[in-house]
């Protein structure tokens, strides 16, 4: 297959698998293993994570693909590094300015990490390959990512990128249920 017609797939699967996952948490009401993989709350992580997750999830097609490629770890931890680093910066860097969060920014934000992230992908793949040190690093990086994917989904830290803004708390302990707040909030707004 051609590997830019499997970037552009590649993008629309993992953009629409992440904006799921942004509220399946919330609509299956659980359990707690699916929030290791979508949104729990509102947090930047959490944002970064639904950008993360189908990422991973796509390494099940990019590998049947590519796999054997030599710079197939290269390329997938670039881009696992690339949507990690890409939405956080964006995100605090209008926020500055913006001084809140606004919503068409935070989505456009998302697609263009996913889209930067792919051709990453993509253009690393395309490279002569790299030394046998390089491919036996990245495969070490990109499994301990995902090690740190899982533990601070679990454990986040105690940092501005882990704290829900709306209940103010860190990881599953921030959780709310979306839907029902959504309601309780539009009944605020329609009394004013």
């Amino acid at each position: 297959m051609d590997i830019i017609l499997f970037t552009w797939i590649s993008i629309i699967v993992i953009f629409s698998i992440g904006c799921l996952a942004h509220f399946l948490y919330d609509i299956l009401k659980g359990p707690k293993a699916l929030g290791l993989f979508t949104a729990i709350n509102e947090s930047t992580w959490e944002h970064i994570k639904i950008a993360i997750t189908p990422t991973l999830l796509w390494s099940l097609v990019d590998g049947f693909f590519y796999g054997n490629n030599p710079n197939y770890f290269t390329a997938k931890l670039a881009s696992l590094l690339m949507l990690t680093f890409f939405i956080p910066f964006v995100f605090y860097g209008y926020t500055r300015f913006s001084k809140k969060p606004i919503l068409f920014i935070d989505i456009v934000t998302f697609a263009a990490a996913i889209v930067i992230a792919q051709f990453t992908f993509c253009a690393i793949i395309s490279l002569a390959p790299v030394p046998y040190w390089a491919t036996f690093m990245s495969a070490i990086g990109f499994f301990m990512f995902f090690g740190s994917y899982m533990t601070l989904t679990l454990l986040p830290l105690k940092a501005p990128i882990f704290k829900d803004p709306v209940t103010g708390k860190y990881g599953f302990r921030a959780h709310r249920d979306f839907f029902k707040n959504l309601k309780k909030s539009r009944k605020k707004s329609r009394k004013k």
